[in-house]
């Protein structure tokens, strides 16, 4: 049986709505999944400035965060982090930065690593985001198995470097079905290759 981490920061929530359809499309190839978002740190004053923000901060608050024995435990870790600037979020890093003693020791080393990410416009910075966390997976030893065009719709979501939303202006918009379908074989795809390298 693999075991699959799903560790993503969601300020607002589209992060969130990614992140449970890829812990259900990995549940069901049957995998153990952790889904586990990264915690808060943004000082309180700047939330509380974003009713959408803060809505969904407290939503979460129980539920279970991620920790660096998450990522020990997978075989696959799906990293997901809203576009900054072209990169990922200060809460991101700050959770990524939490992993130096489990790099000293080799143990985020040889497990099948992908991304996801959204952004409010459709060329907001999706591609270097993951790109980004693609390079901090190249330090850690780990085997970066991107979707590419391994399925006919990849031509539709139309990214090759991992899975991404266009949440629109207000932030708001739902999932589309090629971002649902991306997901589905962003999850099924990783873990499709950790059983390979396990046989």
């Amino acid at each position: 049986m693999t075991n699959v981490a799903i560790i993503y920061y969601s300020s607002t929530g589209n992060l969130q709505s990614m992140a449970e359809q890829l812990e259900k499309a990995a549940t069901g190839t049957g995998a153990t999944v952790r889904r586990r978002h990264v915690e808060e740190i943004a000082p309180q004053a700047a939330i509380d400035g974003n009713p959408a923000w803060a809505e969904h901060v407290e939503a979460i608050r129980d539920e279970p965060k991620a920790s660096p024995e998450d990522i020990a435990w997978a075989d696959v870790v799906l990293l997901g982090s809203p576009t900054r600037y072209g990169n990922v979020t200060s809460q991101f890093q700050q959770f990524i930065d939490t992993l130096g003693p489990l790099w000293a020791e080799g143990r985020l080393a040889d497990k099948v690593y992908a991304g996801f990410t959204s952004t409010q416009t459709t060329h907001g910075g999706q591609e270097g985001t993951i790109q980004q966390i693609y390079t901090m997976v190249a330090h850690f030893g780990g085997i970066i198995v991107p979707p590419g065009y391994t399925d006919p719709l990849k031509f539709v979501d139309g990214n090759p470097y991992g899975a991404s939303h266009v949440s629109g202006a207000e932030g708001d918009l739902p999932l589309e079905d090629s971002t649902t379908a991306a997901l589905d074989h962003l999850a099924e795809r990783a873990i499709r290759i950790a059983e390979r390298l396990a046989a």
